[in-house]
């Protein structure tokens, strides 16, 4: 067995493995802070793997390395970051109506969830829940390229290097929590023993903190590795090209990536890089068929299938009539829509409803898990019921299904979603593409739903039984 040495100058060297030639690589001394004879004394103390410095041999290993991964993730991480706080402000906290509701100092700032472009909550879902997908084979390579740094022994050599360790712990630990737990829902899978909205949230701040300040602390060092190419040569390319009989350890610094006793390399860094991008964008192939309709056929990773209806109502469901507890009968000729909010109560039914004047509209629909669709939705403005109610300028309006239970059965719309001009009460439903229209399913919400531009799907409230049309208090 190899064992480190003591070199002249003290620092630890490893003895070259017997038929493999090669020089000692040596560690350079830690740079111990105060107090210094507590962190020299751990590091004396003998350790097994996989504390042990030899454990850790992949020659791919290395600052490079790891910098590279980490700048891929600079640019991914905060749009994921930034779409999923979005998110949170699309669901109107600002009603209550978020979840979680209270979350004291961590509220973000409210307004008024835009309308315009519909496309908007399609796209900042698409790219948080397909992004963090698409992240996450890059999320587990850079985790596997600093391993030896959460094992290494003594874990700490001073009170600033004990702040960084903290940090790091924020960080691995957010990551992998948001990570796992969001793949986990897109997925419909809550194993787990807690509510996935509120755990999410917060363990996203934990993330977030974690990431901001791994971030202030390492930039430096991956800015001046990636410039400094292997070797300080500045050669880029060279580490892109070369074979693995050519692929030689990163030196070794202060930073304790780069092994310090490394095998022979049977993967080039050129090699590493592709696979992890190639699993990046096969699971992005995989998960993008969620939004695009198009490629509807490659979406191996939903877990909703591939069909999910006849004809025009075959889009997305993430909540059938069977599993809302709806009496189908309480949906038939007896269903009545109550408007509320003037002086008297307007009672409509179906057929009061389609003789009314109809609006056409082209608009998606996005659900939180990610998935998105565009369909032609045709049915009553919900600014002429707001007028008909007598409130013809809400300041917001509750939505309340036939559906009683569940957080989702009701819904509170700011003034804008209620009087932008394509948002409805849908009737009937077609593909985008200008075919034939044919009334909602059940499934889809007959015998009406309200259909909003650019919110979030579960608020668009389906088997719809009244419209509160609200003015705020003087």
């Amino acid at each position: 067995m190899l064992m480190p040495v003591e070199s002249n100058d003290g620092e630890d060297s490893v003895d070259p493995t017997p038929g493999r030639p090669g020089p000692t690589r040596t560690a350079p001394e830690p740079e111990y802070g105060a107090p210094r004879a507590l962190w020299r004394g751990l590091a004396r103390i003998p350790v097994p793997p996989p504390f042990h410095p030899r454990t850790w041999r992949s020659p791919l290993r290395g600052t490079w390395l790891t910098s590279v991964f980490g700048a891929v993730l600079l640019v991914g991480l905060p749009i994921v970051i930034l779409t999923g706080l979005l998110s949170y402000i699309a669901y109107g906290p600002q009603f209550g109506q978020a979840i979680p509701a209270d979350v004291g100092g961590l509220h973000l700032p409210f307004f008024d969830w835009p309308t315009n472009p519909s496309w908007f909550y399609r796209l900042t879902q698409g790219l948080h829940v397909v992004g963090g997908m698409i992240l996450t084979p890059i999320v587990l390579a850079k985790l596997w390229s600093v391993v030896p740094k959460l094992f290494a022994w003594p874990p700490v050599t001073s009170v600033a290097q004990l702040l960084e360790r903290i940090s790091l712990l924020a960080l691995v630990g957010g990551v992998l929590f948001t990570f796992v737990t969001g793949l986990m829902n897109s997925q419909y899978d809550y194993s787990w023993g807690f509510g996935f909205y509120t755990a999410h949230y917060y363990g996203a701040w934990v993330f977030i903190a974690g990431f901001v300040a791994h971030v202030a602390l390492k930039l430096p060092t991956m800015v001046r590795a990636l410039r400094s190419g292997p070797h300080g040569t500045g050669a880029l390319a060279r580490w892109l090209h070369d074979t693995p009989a050519e692929t030689e350890p990163e030196p070794m610094d202060s930073h304790g990536l780069a092994p310090l006793d490394p095998n022979r390399p049977t993967l080039s860094r050129r090699g590493l890089l592709g696979l992890v991008g190639g699993g990046s964008v096969l699971v992005g192939v995989l998960s993008i068929g969620q939004t695009w309709d198009a490629l509807r056929p490659l979406a191996l990773l939903s877990p909703r299938g591939q069909s999910y209806g006849d004809g025009p109502n075959d889009f997305q469901i993430n909540r059938t009539l069977a599993g809302s507890g709806i009496d189908p009968a309480a949906l038939g000729d007896g269903w009545r829509l109550r408007l509320t909010g003037g002086t008297s109560e307007v009672s409509l039914s179906r057929d009061d409803l389609a003789r009314m004047p109809q609006h056409t509209a082209v608009l998606p629909i996005a659900c939180v898990e990610g998935w998105s669709t565009t369909r032609t939705w045709s049915g009553v403005r919900l600014r002429d019921l707001a007028a008909l109610a007598g409130v013809p300028e809400p300041d917001d309006a509750f939505v309340q299904s036939v559906e009683t239970s569940g957080a989702f059965a009701r819904a509170t719309l700011q003034s804008n979603q209620v009087l932008d001009e394509d948002s409805l009460l849908a009737l009937r439903v077609g593909d985008d593409d200008g075919g034939p229209m044919a009334d909602l399913s059940g499934d889809h919400g007959f015998p009406a739903r309200v259909i909003v531009p650019a919110l979030p799907g579960v608020h668009n409230t389906k088997w719809v039984a009244s419209i509160d049309f609200r003015r705020r208090q003087a």
